[in-house]
């Protein structure tokens, strides 16, 4: 029973909390804002994957040595 609480506690907080700012950019008319969020997103991801594989090749060349 407490396990099935902590769901619907947890559903309901990213339901009703965490992504009304989302539901605002959502239903807005702004086109350049619905993209810029979209955009900002993708860059940030983009720049995990670089820093991702750079910390790769390091960790490959220093076990070539």
């Amino acid at each position: 029973m407490i396990a099935n609480n902590i769901f619907r506690v947890t559903g309901d907080f990213f339901t009703n909390v965490a992504f009304k700012p989302l539901d605002a950019i959502r239903f807005s008319d702004n086109w350049w804002l619905q993209n810029s969020f979209s955009w900002i997103l993708a860059i940030i991801t983009m720049a995990a994957f670089v820093y991702w594989m750079g910390q790769l090749k390091k960790f490959k060349n220093e076990g070539t040595e």
